[in-house]
């Protein structure tokens, strides 16, 4: 398959074979995620992250890093032209003459789509607003891959808490449907998925549960995903203080769960998951980040064209 030079906005974008054939790649370069190599030699890869981010900043820098790469750009837009006025556009008009790819993280829905049809060099969505986080759904794809005992086809995957909001959740959703996975969707009554996103499952025919009691799902979940309710999203803070620490994670609450399965979660938590399930042998969150350097390294050498 040919992605060279490719934007990466959303998984939608994607059929199950280029997912798969994405995650085979990673599998490939897992090893050099620690011993390095130099795939990008002389590439340059800009980050722009005009709102905070810690692992997916990092885990790309990383992967550019590691593949013998540099990487230039911002970690706010603060520390941007945008204080001075300078529109994304204008952005992304310059920074492509600078590098070789764009890795782009924004507030506003839609402005990695944006900046992917004027740049004249690869796009990739690091999250836009509460739109989509492709990289994201690709390791997290790669965890259910390499942690459960089952093909991701025959899992049942529990998702929680912020769905409304949550753009990892909307990427994921999308990519495990490619897949057959059956869902739960476990959400707050006003933070469930958005209609768009259930009636695309209803029309490829996916199993799908809404609920807003955790253990509806959980007993019979492979893997449950979970995550934060996004304070930063809330338009009232005092909507969010109504559904702030709605589902709680701790070990008392992981007795009667299957064996085998595994919890998730795309970080930063909050209190969702107590600090005692760390330890547990359920806990992959940790293990979930670290698969971001292949994942990405994945899919900056695909974009670059190099050959592995």
């Amino acid at each position: 398959m040919n992605f060279t030079r490719k934007h990466i906005i959303s998984t939608k974008d994607f059929s199950r074979d280029e997912l798969d054939f994405i995650l085979n790649r990673a599998e490939r370069l897992e090893p050099n995620a620690r011993s390095g190599s130099r795939l990008l030699d002389g590439r340059i890869v800009a980050t722009l992250f005009y709102e905070p981010s810690t692992r997916t900043r990092l885990s790309f820098d990383t992967a550019v890093k590691r593949m013998g790469g540099t990487t230039v750009g911002f970690d706010s837009a603060s520390s941007s032209s945008t204080v001075k006025g300078e529109t994304l556009a204008d952005t992304i008009r310059i920074i492509e003459s600078y590098a070789d790819a764009i890795v782009l993280r924004h507030s506003k829905e839609g402005a990695a789509r944006m900046a992917s049809e004027i740049s004249r060099v690869p796009v990739i969505n690091a999250g836009d607003g509460a739109g989509h986080h492709p990289t994201q759904t690709l390791l997290d794809l790669y965890t259910m891959r390499k942690e459960c005992k089952k093909p991701i086809s025959d899992l049942n995957v529990a998702i929680v808490g912020d769905l409304k909001y949550g753009r990892t959740v909307h990427s994921l959703a999308y990519a495990l449907s490619l897949y057959d996975a059956q869902l739960s969707f476990v959400s707050p009554e006003g933070l469930k998925m958005p209609a768009s996103i259930i009636n695309y499952m209803k029309r490829k025919g996916i199993d799908i549960v809404e609920t807003s009691v955790l253990a509806d799902a959980l007993s019979k979940a492979d893997v449950l995903y979970m995550t934060r309710i996004q304070k930063e999203r809330f338009p009232d803070p005092a909507e969010y203080q109504k559904v702030a620490g709605s589902y709680s994670i701790t070990m008392k609450g992981l007795e009667g769960v299957k064996d085998d399965l595994i919890i998730m979660h795309p970080l930063p938590r909050v209190d969702e998951i107590a600090p005692e399930v760390d330890a547990s042998k359920h806990a992959r969150y940790f293990q979930q980040s670290f698969y971001g350097v292949p994942v990405r390294m994945a899919v900056l050498s695909l974009l670059m064209g190099v050959e592995v």
